[in-house]
């Protein structure tokens, strides 16, 4: 069950006495800023399906996979500078503060709404010609990595500039040199120093690309791919068991460090 479409009304959940054989499971792939009304859910889950990697059934939004041999790599020809896809810009809050501060050292162009228009069909090819992409997260939490690090900076060839849980956790899914995180920057001021100074330095700029040698990016995938993955966890017999309280292990489990 899609936490988003059963948490404005209890009676979304199934009202009638369930079949001792029947699991259910709780499927979520938003942070608590985005979710609510987890208490709803006391005693009624058998599994768990997010991106946690402590989840029953884990549902990264991405993933690297590794070669069976190193691979020749030829990075994009970069003509641009530093790009930011946004859907929700809101003035005040963090991420938006901090690429306030950003560009006033350095040039960003921004994309979405209110911003520059940009298609689905031309993203790939407009953010591919960057040579930095901030992938900013709406949240802090543990192992909360969406498609902004995935599919928007990885999938297009850009170098990732991270915002989010800490880089001990990002390096839990993907190399410490594939990104860029501000965390390691006194200041934002700091930051477009440092991009501005990889910019003018095509060497030190490529070694963050060295790993592509190694793995290639496989996405989440659609909800097929979940479904699938239930039935799989299913098929391989699971022991009987209920959760307790979703909102106890989601909330209580997920501070990032």
């Amino acid at each position: 069950m899609h936490h988003v479409d059963i948490m404005y009304d209890k009676r979304s959940v199934p009202q009638e006495p369930r079949p001792h054989f029947q699991h259910w499971v709780w499927f979520n792939m938003e942070p608590p800023l985005i979710i609510t009304n987890l208490h709803w859910l006391d005693g009624l889950f058998n599994m768990t399906l997010t991106f946690r990697k402590d989840a029953d059934i884990f549902r990264p939004y991405g993933q690297l996979i590794a070669f069976k041999e190193p691979q020749n790599i030829t990075i994009p020809t970069k003509s641009k500078l530093v790009a930011w896809v946004v859907s929700k810009f809101y003035p005040g809050v963090w991420r938006t503060a901090y690429y306030e501060e950003l560009k006033k050292y350095i040039p960003i162009d921004v994309y979405g709404k209110g911003h520059i228009a940009l298609s689905w069909d031309d993203f790939n090819k407009t953010i591919s010609q960057y040579k930095f992409y901030l992938a900013f997260e709406n949240s802090v939490f543990k192992d909360y990595i969406t498609e902004k690090l995935w599919s928007n900076a990885f999938g297009t060839w850009t170098l990732p500039v991270v915002l989010g849980t800490s880089r001990e956790n990002y390096e839990r899914f993907v190399p410490g040199d594939a990104f860029i995180h501000v965390n390691d920057f006194p200041s934002p001021k700091d930051l477009a120093m440092y991009l501005l100074e990889l910019d003018k330095d095509d060497e030190k700029y490529r070694k963050y690309f060295n790993w592509r040698s190694r793995y290639y990016v496989k996405n989440g995938g659609g909800w097929q791919l979940s479904y699938c993955q239930v039935c799989m966890a299913l098929k391989n017999g699971p022991h009987y068991q209920v959760i307790p309280s979703i909102a106890k292990w989601f909330l209580g489990n997920g501070t990032s460090s």
